[in-house]
């Protein structure tokens, strides 16, 4: 203090003699000082100690208002393993219930999927192939490298199970290729790999010359000549280097052929090989048993990434609004993380109906679901409540999710639960909110609050044009990955066309005036003569220019015009290079990688549309449209009869499903009551969709609107005319404008019985067939006992006219109204000339007849 006190007063310091001495200072006065500034170093401690004390009060107060004061339990020791099987379950456990101590499954007899029958699921799309897919983290072995290894199994991939195969797998020509994509479950240990290859071709091939080869992710695994005679079939197996197999692969089949040993012509019909569609990847695996933890939600419960498809089985509740809240909400978004994956979903009624396999889902409060209590989950449930660390029972509105399992680890089992209908919600809200689900973790997450997702704009529709008319291709989203558009540069004479998603809002009306203005280069050395840029929509040519500088040009322009009638919610536009080299090619060999042609992001488009559409219509539900504005399923409600079936609730969540599927959004807001729990202002201000049998279908007015109409006693009225069918097993989808608002859409799901009503959850579950909806009423039938899901003939879809009650919405001006009203009632125009011509006769007259009276007085 004494230094702190003598260093503040130097600068008060006086000289003597050229030498500066301090001042002397009294004893009173030194203690006077001394005791100011203990005083202050007092104030300014406790200030600082106020300040801290408030700052953590006030952290404080956060941290319990996010926590609510509830003590966690204490953390497992071990966390649940899902473990699952690569053959047949084991038999059923008597008691899949807490605390189990049966032993994990013994080896089953190894999964081989019939050749002489179809699989048990629908043939699954194989995953968009990539051309450089990173190898796989070594955190998933590390993740289980403490399991119980499970035992081996083996796994066919048959070849015509991708759309691309068919029927027909044909090369032709001198040189040529094909590409296949296929997945690596996650979960699988590739222990090895087999290519089996049946083809046949030409008898004219020279066996020398022509050779067929096989590449995994760009490596070759082998090749075979093609030296069969007659055409017969031929077989090879290649191994494929466990190495080799990735999460996403790529097989590569290259046809090389001649039937010439000094020149073959490429277009001659005598070079052709077929790779039969049985051919057929083999692979042996081990399934990893993997640790259940939020971190890896949606897997295992959905993998994008399965052979398979991926099955979901509900536990059925008391049926109430919180599960008919939660579930389809789970549901649409299950549909949206699967896009074009198929999606089997079940209802079972106890524990005890799981089938090995399935991903079991709990929704609902301990006293709506009462298996809780027999399953192993980290809060302990007593008297129907979810107790904390300290046995006491959690908020109603705090939402609880939790990962366990059932039947020894082979099905896996997500609970959405809380002590109230408000945290059961929650929970659930929590699941289908990408942005929240992203920082879950643990087995056990409490959800106490959730960032409100506002409601996008009604054409706010990710994947489709942008809202205003004027953009660049820029602004328009790539259907791979749903990037922006950049820069694109093809190469080679026989570059691919590169494709433009160009959909359409569905209720987009489009006027002469639209145009494209394309902005290219390309490199030199190309044919003026024969080289030309294209551009196609739905493959219909709407424009094209020669590329005519031999030099190339790094900036080109060519205005398109955009034909109306053509541009739809589901149009493709393809701008494509025609490159051919300066010197022409010898024997079919053609140096033509130096040409390129690149399509700028620039490009801009000028659209001339408004907003009008007629309805009902169920071909613009192919694209979900009403129900799908805004993209959120919030002006959107699904009703069940008050007592709902299990057909009813899989139809509630198949018409989820579907509308996640076609909807992309943030979050989903879809609302699902029975009929006596719906609100009268969702009544008429929401669109509708009504399931449930006749008897008890919960809008009775769509069996009294115009157009055909299911009755009593079975019988049926269309066209004033009325039968009688027994039994009468079709369904019937039939949309009409909603009696509470003219505005609205009543979307009718019904049939005379329960297995009608499944032939139209079947119609709305498979694309082959959903996407044939048209005009506003289908019957549905099928002529076999039971029809296989995935047999495209298994239904027969008939589609009724339209009936003559329908609404145009528009959103539009005077004059465009106008110009729709007279082109909608043209027959009017003739007479309204002549009423026109008639009334300007009498002015005429009139003003005559005035003026010669005027001249005569």
């Amino acid at each position: 203090m004494k230094r702190l006190f003598r260093h503040s007063q130097s600068p008060n310091l006086s000289s003597h003699h050229g030498r500066q001495r301090p001042t002397r200072v009294s004893t009173g006065t030194r203690l006077g000082l001394l005791l100011l500034c203990s005083v202050l170093v007092v104030g300014l401690v406790i200030t600082t100690n106020v300040v801290v004390a408030q700052s953590d009060s006030s952290l404080q107060e956060q941290e319990d208002q996010l926590i609510r004061e509830y003590t966690l339990p204490t953390t497992p020791q071990k966390e649940p393993v899902y473990k699952p099987a690569p053959a047949s379950p084991p038999k059923k456990s008597t008691s899949p219930r807490r605390k189990r101590t049966t032993p994990a499954p013994s080896q089953p007899a190894q999964s081989q999927p019939s050749r002489s029958a179809p699989a048990s699921t629908e043939p699954a799309e194989p995953a968009p192939a990539r051309r450089s897919p990173a190898p796989s983290s070594p955190a998933r072995e590390e993740e289980t490298a403490e399991a119980e290894p499970l035992p081996t199994g083996e796994y066919v991939l048959q070849f015509n199970r991708s759309p691309i195969v068919g029927n027909r797998f044909r090369f032709r020509g001198v040189y040529s290729e094909a590409r296949l994509g296929f997945t690596r479950p996650r979960g699988w240990k590739i222990q090895g790999a087999k290519a089996l290859i049946r083809f046949q071709h030409s008898p004219a091939l020279i066996a020398k010359d022509s050779n067929l080869t096989v590449r995994i992710n760009g490596t070759s695994v082998g090749s075979v000549p093609l030296n069969r005679q007659q055409s017969e079939v031929g077989s090879v197996l290649f191994n494929v280097p466990s190495r080799l197999i990735q999460d996403y692969n790529e097989l590569t089949i290259v046809a090389r052929q001649s039937n010439d040993e000094e020149c073959s012509d490429p277009g001659d019909p005598t070079l052709w090989t077929e790779v039969l569609p049985d051919s057929e990847l083999q692979f042996e695996y081990q399934p990893q048993p993997i640790p259940l933890n939020f971190s890896r939600y949606p897997y295992p419960f959905f993998d994008d990434l399965s052979l398979d498809t991926n099955r979901i089985a509900y536990l059925l509740p008391k049926v109430n609004d919180t599960w008919l809240t939660a579930a389809p909400r789970f549901q649409a978004a299950l549909g949206r993380m699967a896009e074009f994956r198929p999606i089997d979903t079940e209802i079972v009624n106890d524990l005890e109906d799981v089938e090995w396999g399935q991903r079991l889902v709990v929704i609902g409060t301990p006293a709506e679901q009462p298996g809780l209590a027999d399953l192993d989950l980290p809060f302990s449930i007593s008297g129907n409540q979810i107790l904390d660390g300290n046995q006491v029972p959690l908020p109603a509105d705090v939402g609880i999710l939790m990962m366990t399992t059932t039947l020894d680890g082979g099905v896996p089992v997500l609970v959405v639960t809380g002590n109230g209908a408000d945290g059961v919600a929650k929970a659930a809200q929590f699941l289908v909110q990408p942005d929240s689900r992203k920082f879950g973790t643990g087995q056990a997450v409490l959800v106490d609050s959730l960032k409100p997702i506002d409601t996008p704009s009604l054409r706010n529709w990710p994947g489709y044009l942008p809202e205003k008319n004027s953009f660049t291709l820029s602004e328009i989203k790539t259907k791979e990955n749903g990037d922006p558009f950049q820069d694109i540069t093809v190469r080679g004479s026989a570059a691919p066309p590169i494709l433009i998603n160009f959909h359409a809002l569905p209720d987009d009306q489009f006027s002469r005036g639209s145009s494209m203005t394309l902005r290219y280069s390309y490199s030199p050395q190309i044919n003026p003569r024969t080289s030309a840029i294209e551009v196609l929509l739905d493959g219909t040519f709407i424009g094209g220019a020669r590329l005519t500088s031999e030099d190339g040009a790094s900036r080109k322009r060519l205005k398109v015009d955009l034909p109306p009638h053509l541009i739809k919610p589901d149009s493709q536009l393809e701008v494509a290079f025609r490159l051919n080299p300066r010197e022409p090619g010898v024997c079919g060999k053609v140096t033509d990688q130096q040409l390129t042609g690149t399509l700028h992001a620039d490009t801009s488009f000028n659209l001339n549309r408004q907003q009008s559409v007629q309805l009902p219509d169920l071909e613009l539900f192919q694209d979900g449209y009403p129900f799908a504005a805004p993209q959120d399923l919030s002006r959107t409600a699904i009703v069940v009869p008050d007592s709902p079936s299990n057909t009813d609730l899989l139809t509630l969540l198949t018409v989820s499903e579907r509308l996640g599927r076609l909807s992309k959004a943030d979050s989903v807001n879809l609302d699902a009551y029975t009929i006596t729990t719906l609100p009268a202002e969702v009544r008429e201000g929401h669109h509708l969709v009504g399931i449930g049998t006749r008897e008890q279908f919960p809008f009775p007015e769509v069996f009294d609107s115009s157009g055909f109409r299911l009755q009593d006693a079975f019988s049926r009225q269309w066209n004033q005319g009325s039968i009688q069918a027994l039994p009468d097993n079709e369904g019937m989808i039939k949309e009409i404008m909603s009696p509470d608002n003219k505005e609205r859409v009543l979307l009718a799901l019904t049939a005379q019985t329960a297995n009608g009503l499944e032939q139209v959850r079947q119609v709305i579950r498979r694309d082959p067939w959903f996407f044939q909806l048209q005009e506003d009423t289908i019957l549905i039938s099928s002529n076999q006992q039971d029809p296989a899901s995935y047999d495209p003939d298994a239904y027969t879809l008939e589609f009724l006219e339209r009936a003559p009650s329908t609404r145009r919405i528009e959103n539009t001006g005077l004059l465009s109204k106008v110009s729709r009203f007279i082109q909608d009632n043209w027959f009017f125009l003739p007479a309204g000339i002549f009423a026109i011509a008639l009334l300007l006769y009498g002015i005429s007259q009139f003003y005559l007849k005035r003026l010669s009276d005027q001249k005569s007085h």
